[in-house]
């Protein structure tokens, strides 16, 4: 037996022991997290070869606002019915979701199809990917990543403020 065909059989294994007789896309969220690796490197040589450098620390505003604009981003890319295009390769539509907002499903074919289709449509799978992004770009390039994430805010902010109106809306009327 080679090396390959023994590791192949061993991941079978794991898979086996792991799943039981469940269908999980193990291989799937490898090379998931081997793809956000890649990311996370390349940003690395990008940041050195710009000579970028990290800050010591990043302060409670940059971290709101990382934090906010993350929020809105993950939600927008995994939800949002105008961002459905980006998930349709990985996702089958269900039902409207309320707000602009939709329920997919994550067909069960490939484990790597079915890995991916659960990364975008969910929101909070999507965090670490755009937390990452957007934090990357407060190095490399400060000025156009503070300006995303303040207009990203600044919608996460309207949406809420609309959906506080549409429920203010209901209880005076009803």
């Amino acid at each position: 037996m080679s090396v390959l065909e023994d590791v192949a059989e061993k991941a079978k294994r794991v898979q086996r022991s792991y799943a039981g007789d469940e269908d999980r896309p193990l291989a799937g969220y490898v090379a998931t997290m081997g793809a956000y690796s890649a990311l996370v490197g390349g940003l690395t040589l990008l940041g050195r070869a710009l000579g970028a450098r990290l800050p010591d620390r990043f302060g409670v505003g940059d971290t709101l606002l990382l934090g906010a604009a993350t929020f809105k981003a993950s939600r927008l890319l995994a939800k949002d019915a105008v961002t459905s295009p980006l998930r349709a390769p990985f996702t089958r539509y269900e039902e409207p979701a309320g707000d602009d907002e939709l329920n997919e499903s994550v067909p069960g074919k490939g484990h790597v199809e079915h890995a991916v289709g659960e990364l975008v449509s969910c929101p909070f799978c999507l965090n670490v990917w755009v937390g990452t992004g957007l934090a990357a770009g407060l190095v490399i390039a400060p000025r156009p990543a503070r300006l995303a994430a303040t207009v990203l805010t600044a919608v996460g902010v309207a949406d809420a403020l609309h959906l506080l109106y549409d429920a203010g809306k209901k209880l005076a009327s009803g």
